[in-house]
């Protein structure tokens, strides 16, 4: 062998190992096709408000997110074994929760699907647990992991204290992942809730977006904030999505019909595509956090207008899309077992709270389209690929003379 095909080789097998060490994606499970970026740094700004410092969730101090990955194998899907495209996304709300409550609202926009726990959040007005997001067959699992994690933090659950019934939502990932498998363990969840970070949140194939599929585009995990003026109180709205909803032909972005003017997908892409009878289209999870001082029922509003942000997007909320949608409040401490039969909270005034309304709109919108630009092409089970959104050509569709 001579030196420049030494070289050669040496670049190459330099460069596998780079890759299998980023976060060990095979070149067939998950493509960087290209440079991929968010929604407001490709030049689109979404709305008015200005987002917070890190644009995401994590913008509303105190609030922690986390992920476990889990990309294997390749070629035909066999049930149990693989391939494997799927994961964990946990949202720690705040710092032992358990003990410091925050209050919480949801709105179910269309019901075919799970986020479980709900019908504590409605009774209490509060959330006392970190969420977790998964695939559909993968609720009992991860809820039993959530609960390990609990009693290990807070042995007296169960005992002397309060039992509890965890938040984890879903959305279905079979159409790249072998999601009979239920591959997602306790050790994976255990991972990702002692892992939460407060910083810049990982986005697209990651996590619980691992597997999904949005607008006929890889989707998965996406995140947006916006911070309102001092004037308006000064306070911070994050979202964090899930996206698996949605058919091509409805994507908008910024207004303009991108789903109707992008190339069809190939015969092959639409047979990768293709829903087979029974099978769920779709759906989205939306977390919403802010620092604004709401109690359940306004927040409960809150989560009723991201289905605004997502209908910006195109939605129309299918009959067989599972549109689930959590706010909670950092602002108060519900305390766990009150010694006073009394407590204070401070409450914002309802005629106050439209500028929330209108960045939850628009923190919503942004999150699902940072889902798509931060999403990388997918090959999963049965040699199903996904391929992400160009960028190149949507910038091209959003600017028409740059072509």
């Amino acid at each position: 062998m001579n030196s420049s095909a030494r070289h050669s080789t040496q670049v190459v097998f330099v460069s596998c190992i780079a890759a299998l060490l980023s976060g060990c994606f095979s070149v067939a499970a998950a493509e960087p096709d290209q440079p991929r970026q968010r929604i407001r740094d490709l030049g689109i700004v979404i709305g008015s408000f200005q987002p917070g410092p890190l644009n995401a969730i994590t913008d509303v101090v105190g609030v922690k997110v986390g992920h476990t990955t889990l990309i294997s194998g390749e070629g035909k899907l066999i049930p149990g074994q693989g391939p494997v495209r799927t994961g964990v996304t946990v949202v720690m709300p705040r710092d032992d929760v358990w003990h410091k409550k925050v209050p919480a609202g949801f709105f179910v926009l269309n019901g075919t699907g799970e986020m479980t726990g709900l019908s504590w959040v409605a009774e209490s007005g509060f959330l006392e647990y970190p969420i977790a997001l998964t695939n559909t067959l993968n609720i009992p699992r991860v809820a039993n992991a959530v609960m390990s994690w609990m009693i290990k933090q807070y042995p007296a659950i169960g005992i002397e204290d309060d039992t509890l019934t965890p938040v984890i939502a879903e959305c279905d990932d079979g159409r790249l992942n072998d999601i009979q498998g239920r591959h997602v363990s306790e050790q994976d969840v255990i991972a990702a809730l002692d892992n939460v970070s407060a910083g810049p949140v990982k986005e697209g194939t990651i996590g619980a977006g691992t597997g999904m599929v949005s607008y006929g585009f890889k989707g998965g995990i996406g995140t947006a904030s916006r911070k309102l003026s001092e004037e308006e109180g000064g306070y911070t709205v994050g979202v964090l999505v899930n996206a698996n909803h949605g058919r091509r032909p409805e994507l908008v972005i910024a207004g303009v019909p991108v789903g109707k003017l992008y190339e069809q997908p190939s015969p092959a892409q639409q047979q990768s595509q293709a829903l087979s009878p029974g099978q769920s289209e779709g759906s989205i999870i939306v977390i919403i956090a802010t620092d604004a001082p709401l109690d359940s029922r306004q927040l409960t509003r809150l989560a009723k207008r991201a289905a605004l942000g997502l209908a910006r997007t195109g939605s129309t909320a299918r009959h067989s899309s599972g549109d689930f949608i959590l706010a909670f409040s950092t602002a108060n401490v519900i305390p766990h077992y009150p010694k006073e039969p009394t407590y204070t909270l401070t409450h914002l005034a309802d005629s106050h709270i439209n500028s929330l309304i209108t960045a939850t709109v628009e923190a919503t919108e942004e999150a699902i389209l940072n889902a798509l630009t931060m999403a990388t092409s997918v090959t999963g089970r049965d040699n199903h690929r996904i391929e992400a959104i160009n960028l190149i050509r949507l910038k091209r569709l959003l600017w028409p003379s740059q072509r």
